[in-house]
């Protein structure tokens, strides 16, 4: 039997699933984060294995039994991660033809195949990624919490906690904003909270984001404004790449994929706006299958053409 294993590993969990020869998913395993620049390779590494393993159990299958493995990876942009990562996956699954290359680039396999399309992710960090009718790519975005990640769960929570901070500054009221994110993190003290945001800040701004979608939900013009920004920045991303590639007054696919997404109605709405005002032909919509399911289709396509390189990295 032929099996592909896909992975989709990003800041804050890990998909893996395997499709058997028919394309049918036989097992899925999930971990935590895979993307190596922000949790370390050590996590990442890990997370990889024990999503893998749970798939495989699931399955009733061995890592000898995988023909193909392709991972999709937040943080794979850089050649240096795609190097450590290759060795790693040769390692784990030797008698599999292997592959690294980005979540975007699975994320856009999911939502388009091999056709014009764009996808624009928004979990613990962003990125927006197309490809056009001539097969030319392009992205914008995805560089990382001190430069970039607009409208990322990390931003949206970064600028929360940020806001809170100037009205202590201004020795105004406790708001509402306020008051969820110290029930949320269960950190009334704020000189603990700024502890554990200097300690590990990915452990606590993706976290702060459905306390932000509840306080908006509740009328709190701070948060209201967070996620409008959010969502500005966010269809911002999109409409770069939609420009670079000339895909303004084309038919495509334009695909929302994260965490971020499906949450604040408020978010969604503005964001699809500004999409359909920028590219008034896209067919704006929700992923909804596991980007983990287009790795493992690139994973078939590699082993089936085991002439092609097996990594990727821009």
């Amino acid at each position: 039997m032929t099996y592909w294993l896909g992975i989709d590993g990003g800041g804050s969990k890990t998909d893996c699933v395997i499709l058997n020869r028919d394309g049918g998913i036989v097992g899925a395993g999930r971990a935590g984060p895979a993307n190596a620049l922000r949790s370390g390779y050590e996590v990442a590494f890990r997370s990889i294995s024990e999503g893998a393993a749970e798939a495989l159990k699931n399955a009733h299958l061995h890592t000898g039994d995988v023909t193909g493995v392709c991972a999709g990876l937040a943080g794979a942009g850089r050649r240096s991660v795609v190097r450590r990562m290759m060795v790693f996956l040769t390692n784990e699954f030797p008698r599999a033809v292997a592959q690294v290359t980005t979540d975007y680039d699975i994320a856009l396999e999911t939502a388009a195949g091999s056709g014009p399309g764009l996808v624009l992710i928004a979990g613990t960090g962003s990125v927006a990624y197309g490809r056009n009718t001539a097969g030319e790519t392009a992205h914008a975005g995805g560089y990382g919490p001190w430069i970039g990640d607009e409208g990322s769960a990390f931003d949206i929570g970064r600028r929360a906690v940020a806001a809170v901070a100037r009205t202590r500054d201004h020795d105004a009221p406790v708001t509402l904003l306020a008051e969820m994110i110290s029930s949320a993190l269960d950190c009334p003290d704020w000189d603990d909270l700024m502890q554990r945001i200097m300690k590990n800040p990915d452990d606590i701004f993706p976290q702060l984001f459905p306390a932000v979608v509840e306080a908006a939900n509740s009328d709190d013009s701070t948060a209201k404004e967070i996620l409008f920004t959010a969502a500005i920045g966010l269809g911002n991303l999109a409409m770069i790449v939609i420009r670079r590639l000339g895909l303004k007054d084309v038919e495509f696919p334009l695909v929302k994929c994260g965490g971020v997404f499906g949450r604040s109605p408020m978010l969604d709405t503005l964001l699809d706006s500004v999409l359909v005002s920028g590219a008034l032909r896209a067919k704006v919509s929700q992923i909804e299958i596991s980007p983990a399911i287009g790795a493992a289709h690139m994973a078939s396509r590699l082993a089936n053409s085991p002439s092609q390189p097996a990594t990727h990295g821009d």
